[in-house]
């Protein structure tokens, strides 16, 4: 199923925010666009990490991902969660740290929580379990 319009979502876990949305992406081009719009947005962010999950020219399915120097690898825990909900398009999670080290599986967590959220939000997704 493709990601038609953007959703976004944040939570914050131990001080640090973090802001995620699912948006249709059909390139790495769309994620960046977005990446840059977000820079834009939340200024103080440190990481701004990312999933894609779409077909290319010839139908094949690409996936690529960023974890933008963030620990514990989130764009691959974002792709995961891309894979499982079997969505197409992009989701990016941007952390603006707040003062407390989450540590790898912190981190993991977080934006996992993070991109469930956003992911949970996407209009024609059917409803977690059914």
């Amino acid at each position: 199923m493709r990601i038609e319009v953007p959703v976004e979502f944040k939570t914050t876990v131990e001080r640090s925010r973090f802001f995620a949305v699912a948006f249709p992406a059909s390139g790495e081009e769309d994620v960046l666009a977005v990446v840059k719009a977000k820079r834009g947005e939340h200024r103080k962010a440190n990481h701004h990490c990312w999933a894609l999950r779409a077909h290319d020219a010839s139908g094949g399915l690409v996936e690529k991902t960023k974890d933008d120097g963030e620990v514990g690898h989130p764009g691959k825990v974002l792709l995961e969660l891309l894979r499982r909900a079997d969505l197409e398009g992009g989701l990016l999670v941007s952390r603006v740290f707040g003062g407390v080290k989450l540590g790898v599986g912190g981190v993991s967590r977080a934006f996992r929580e993070a991109g469930e959220g956003a992911v949970s939000l996407v209009p024609g997704r059917p409803p977690k379990g059914a």
